[in-house]
């Protein structure tokens, strides 16, 4: 028992079952769609997904080769994977000879100006999202941007927009046990830092990586940006996190005013010059989100409607699960949140959010090495002490969501944590490395394509009635009926409807 239990158990007695029970999860899934050599499919979005621009379930991400599959919100961790699988089976039905990359490190990609940025149709708004997109690949390049994971949508009736804060600040404290937990990107292909440098390792056919790594993913290589790096972005409350986005929505940051918003031609570069272009530009673990009104800023709907549910954005695509997740990683991240919904949350300081990246990337590049310390408080513990508390800590959240809920699959959930902390070669980032080892000749990319292999196999081999495909075809015919819509319903030209949209006063209430 750690001397913050009394209060946790206070705060868990203090939460009615119905509350329990009314907690909510959705995910989205980002894979790339590969041809069956392995190297990334450049042919469009399939025509029998309907339209990416207004399908509920089937988008893109950056790519027009990156798929994104989106789940309902739902009361139980089972029937949003077994909607995530449904989701699956109608891409698979739909795709042909192709495949959904297993892992969060791409693909063998083609040239950079080959990798296919996402088309969204004719509409000003689809037009935003192609803008967008093209100016995420001129400031971080293409490469980074097939990099692929989950993102956790996850509420609780009754938390406060307050609440959701000392939430994330807790979840940022804590986060690094997700990556040591569930990170499953430690290697990949060589041809994707070609050219760039790293300080990674060749450790297989075609491969680099780090022998303890956890999740490249979340490291240097991954999503990060040296601008946003900057950006101390505090997360104290919802006036001062909008405050920092305000700013970087708003001031033009020199790099990328060299860049330009048009080039010669008058096409698009980017939308605009500041250190954002819109709020998905920053990068994060965890966001505070709201859905949204048409044509809404989300930075206006927090600040009018406050929070609604937060975005988990550090878990990496499982190889070893057939939709990238699996129902005992989803039960630890329910967990995991409401142990940092529970606990108390003091306000970060510019210090703590320095030494949070520190240890963020300690355990992205060395999480598995024996001894690894980390910042806390300004002194150093042992990574694996840390865990050890968290997981104790943990275990009455268990008993209370188990109780709740009938059964024993969250303590389940738990029990499996605790031995992968006590054998780290039970951890996905060491299975990815001894699978790959053991079976591909050291090769991400061969262990890769086979686990895509075998979950289109699996995958397309589960029944798929006939009223399930004729419900997905007919979502997809609505979808393209929206984009028509969409389009034939425009007034404005693209540089208007531009301005309009990035206008500062569209970010406040």
């Amino acid at each position: 028992m750690t001397n913050r239990t009394p209060l946790l158990l206070e705060r868990l007695r203090a939460l009615p079952a119905d509350r329990l029970t009314g907690m909510r999860r959705g995910i989205e899934k980002e894979s790339l769609r590969v041809r069956p050599d392995g190297t990334l499919a450049l042919t469009p979005h399939p025509p029998g997904l309907g339209s990416a621009l207004t399908h509920p379930h089937i988008t893109t991400d950056f790519s027009e080769s990156q798929l994104e599959l989106i789940t309902g919100a739902h009361a139980g961790v089972e029937d949003c994977l077994d909607e995530l699988g449904r989701i699956h089976q109608a891409v698979y039905h739909a795709i042909g000879d192709e495949a959904l990359w297993a892992a969060s490190m791409p693909c063998e990609l083609p040239p950079e100006d080959q990798i296919p940025i996402a088309r969204y149709g004719r509409s000003n708004v689809a037009q935003a999202k192609t803008v967008y997109r093209t100016g995420l690949s001129h400031r971080y390049g293409r490469r980074m941007q097939t990099i692929s994971g989950i993102h956790y949508n996850w509420s609780l009736p009754g938390v406060t927009t307050d609440q959701y804060f000392g939430l994330i600040r807790n979840f940022r404290r804590h986060s690094f046990l997700l990556l040591l937990l569930f990170g499953a990107s430690p290697a990949l292909a060589s041809g994707f830092v070609a050219g760039r440098p790293h300080a990674l390792q060749p450790i297989g056919s075609g491969t680099h990586g780090l022998p303890h790594a956890t999740s490249l993913r979340m490291g240097r290589l991954g999503y990060q940006s040296d601008a946003q790096s900057a950006l101390a972005v505090s997360y104290n409350g919802l006036e001062s996190y909008a405050a920092s986005l305000q700013e970087a929505l708003t001031r033009p940051y020199p790099d990328y005013e060299a860049i330009g918003i048009r080039d010669a031609d008058g096409g698009y570069r980017q939308l605009g010059t500041t250190l954002l272009q819109i709020e998905n530009e920053f990068y994060g673990t965890i966001r505070p989100k709201r859905v949204i009104r048409p044509g809404e800023r989300p930075l206006h709907a927090l600040r009018e409607r406050g929070v609604e549910y937060v975005e988990v954005r550090c878990l990496d695509l499982d190889p070893f699960a057939p939709v990238g997740i699996d129902a005992t990683t989803a039960r630890f991240v329910d967990l995991f949140l409401l142990h940092s919904l529970l606990t108390d949350s003091p306000p970060d300081t510019p210090q703590e959010i320095a030494a949070l990246g520190r240890n963020q990337d300690r355990v992205a590049s060395r999480g598995r090495t024996p001894g690894l310390r980390l910042e806390r408080d300004g002194a150093e513990v042992a990574l694996a002490d840390w865990a050890a508390q968290l997981l104790d800590e943990l275990a009455p959240i268990a008993d209370s969501v188990d109780a709740a809920h009938g059964g024993r699959s969250y303590r389940d959930s738990l029990a499996a944590a605790r031995a992968a902390l006590a054998e780290p070669a039970q951890l996905p980032s060491a299975r990815v490395l001894q699978a790959m080892q053991a079976d591909f000749g050291g090769s991400h990319t061969a262990f890769a394509q086979a686990r895509s292999a075998l979950a289109r196999r699996e995958l397309l081999a589960r029944p798929w009635p006939v009223a399930e495909q004729a419900r997905f075809e007919q979502m997809a015919a609505l979808s393209r009926q929206a984009q028509q819509r969409i389009e034939a319903e425009d007034r404005l030209d693209f540089e208007a409807y531009r301005q309009d949209y990035l206008a500062p006063e569209r970010l406040r209430v």
